[in-house]
């Protein structure tokens, strides 16, 4: 994977005082910045996430800085299915006005960007905007959905009828880092119930937590060593069932059988909950590890997605439609934004709005005059990507839709340019709702979850000019198959 977002490596010591006090303080002076972290805060309870609880106990403080946003406060049960009733899964065709006017919102880079836009605001009539829907592109992070929902199947298979043997399998099956978190430097949260403060730093080998704790950690701070120790786990809790979790020898021998039953084993726990979601492989799948060592031990496919198929999944999974409703609400609270939020999420018109989201980014540079190589600026390759459901509105007019967004925007800030879109798109949906325009009473804040950057609060839209002839387009990308698009 590319470079992501690279996190304060100090940990702060707080002397004195009541833990929820000390937790205040720590986290006020910058321990969390930079994460993107998910789950209801309430949740400690129930899933044993330790870092709810740490959140929990500084909530107000928190929303008094803006780390955390009154959209980030929803309770559990809050969070719910929009689209229960909905049949088909197919989405609807394009409404030709709004992805015209999607087209020129995206401006003169617009065949550098694929988008689709699902507003679910009304239940029984959805409308999609759509643009370069079917482009291909390597999904990065945003390809740890997919792990997710290979667990979920899995724990299905196990447990068809039986919700809560799942919920406690996740909840009560601890697991050890080892050999396949090599290497990443994604920072997560590490806490433990009465700690005076919350630590930042990457996962090292012999790191113990239950696996909703590592479905927070890929989901949320979106660690690729989270997401290589659940994808060696998938592999081992299929393989071993009721037996799981193996012993170290039995694990390690089941590891080091033939590759090519090994390799498999993996596309069987990869590629069958997609199609069993009715999602197209050929247009979306995570086919490698995220680590340089998980992909040394366990061969790889191709990973591709498409902003359709990628929306696609997010309303399949408000229609309780990935595995079941369980695994499809259980998926969506795992995605609720509780912390910093950045990128696409963290423009201030979503502030009052729960925001669920994946996002990643892959960048290469070369050299080139007058040209200084920039996270997120690559002059080669510089794709940014984001999934998201937004709900704001009021009760009686909620405003919902769902975004998939890839783009290679070369030589400009793609976090910037994504927290942009954001602003845009929200604005085009509440026109479509006739809704009363949020007010954005501060400036936007540095996407990548450093402090506020001095940037207006909000600047009149510019003038949209056409593509030139000589644009170029966003580059194709071999398909899982090895063909181009």
């Amino acid at each position: 994977m590319g470079p992501h977002e690279r996190r304060s490596r100090n940990s702060v010591a707080v002397r004195g005082g009541r833990v929820a006090g000390a937790l205040t303080s720590a986290l006020l002076l910058g321990v969390v910045a930079g994460a993107a972290l998910a789950y209801p805060l309430d949740g400690f309870g129930v899933t044993g996430i330790a870092r709810l609880e740490a959140y929990d106990l500084a909530r107000e403080a928190l929303l008094t800085r803006r780390t955390l946003v009154p959209g980030a406060l929803r309770a559990s049960d809050e969070i719910q299915l929009r689209l229960a009733e909905l049949t088909g899964s197919d989405l609807p065709a394009a409404d030709a006005d709004a992805t015209r006017r999607l087209r020129q919102m995206l401006g003169a880079e617009a065949n550098r960007y694929a988008v689709t836009v699902v507003d679910f605001s009304d239940p029984t009539k959805l409308r999609v905007a759509e643009h370069q829907g079917s482009h291909r592109q390597s999904p990065g992070s945003v390809g740890k959905i997919l792990v997710a929902l290979g667990w979920f199947q899995a724990l299905a298979d196990r447990f068809p009828d039986d919700t809560e043997a799942r919920h406690a399998l996740l909840r009560d099956t601890r697991i050890r880092a080892d050999p396949f978190i090599r290497v990443d430097d994604h920072f997560v949260p590490i806490y433990a119930p009465g700690d005076d403060r919350v630590r930042k730093r990457p996962i090292q080998e012999g790191d113990e937590a239950n696996l909703y704790t590592f479905l927070d950690w890929m989901l949320s701070a979106s660690s690729n060593a989270a997401a290589s120790m659940l994808m060696e786990h998938l592999l081992l809790f299929r393989h071993f069932g009721e037996a799981y979790p193996p012993s170290p020898e039995d694990q390690a021998a089941y590891l080091a059988g033939p590759t090519a039953a090994l390799r498999e084993d993996f596309r069987v726990a990869m590629l069958s909950p997609v199609e069993r979601a009715g999602l197209p492989l050929d247009t979306l799948q995570q086919g490698s590890f995220f680590t340089r060592e998980g992909k040394r031990l366990v061969p790889s496919f191709g990973s591709i997605a498409t902003s359709h198929q990628l929306a696609r999944y997010l309303i399949q999974m408000e229609r309780g439609a990935l595995v079941d409703a369980w695994s499809s609400l259980t998926l969506k609270r795992l995605l609720y934004q509780t912390d910093r939020r950045i990128r696409y999420a963290s423009h201030p018109v979503l502030d009052g709005a729960a925001v669920y989201f994946k996002s990643g980014s892959l960048y290469s540079c070369q050299p080139e005059p007058d040209f200084v190589c920039k996270k997120y600026h690559g002059n080669v390759k510089n794709y940014m990507n984001s999934v998201a459901i937004v709900e704001g509105g009021t009760s009686e007019r909620p405003l919902r839709y769902a975004v998939a967004v890839l783009s290679n925007i070369l030589r400009k800030n793609s976090a910037v340019e994504h927290q942009t879109l954001a602003l845009r798109i929200h604005r085009m949906v509440e026109a479509w709702n006739a809704a009363t325009p949020v007010v954005v009473d501060r400036p936007p804040p540095d996407p990548t979850g450093a402090a506020p950057a001095p940037t207006p609060v909000e600047a009149p839209a510019q003038p949209v000019q056409a593509p030139t002839a000589v644009e170029a387009p966003m580059e194709p990308v071999p398909a899982p198959d090895g063909s181009t698009p």
